[in-house]
């Protein structure tokens, strides 16, 4: 019985650094580019859109804040919709 209770304190531990873990990955950004700078968008390391940056010479400057947003708005959209496909796989 020793061998089975070390087993399960051991899952234990090891569920809870998975936990910590998935906490520290909301917490780290990354920053990708592309157009030589000209499209930034940020991530958490967990894949979630934080943020878009478009350069003025892209689009018209009072229709780029809408752009950025629907871009955020997508992405989750996106995100949604790939976690419940993840989802019903798994069943």
């Amino acid at each position: 019985m020793p061998d089975f209770m070390g087993l399960m304190k051991q899952a234990a531990q090891l569920q809870t650094r998975m936990q910590e873990m998935q906490a520290e990955l909301e917490t780290i950004e990354v920053e990708g580019t592309a157009g030589g700078g000209m499209v930034t968008v940020r991530l958490s390391a967990k894949g979630d859109l934080k943020g878009v940056k478009i350069d003025d010479s892209l689009v018209k400057p009072e229709e780029k804040e809408i752009i950025e947003d629907l871009l955020i708005a997508a992405h989750a959209d996106a995100r949604r919709k790939a976690e419940a496909v993840m989802q019903e796989k798994m069943k």
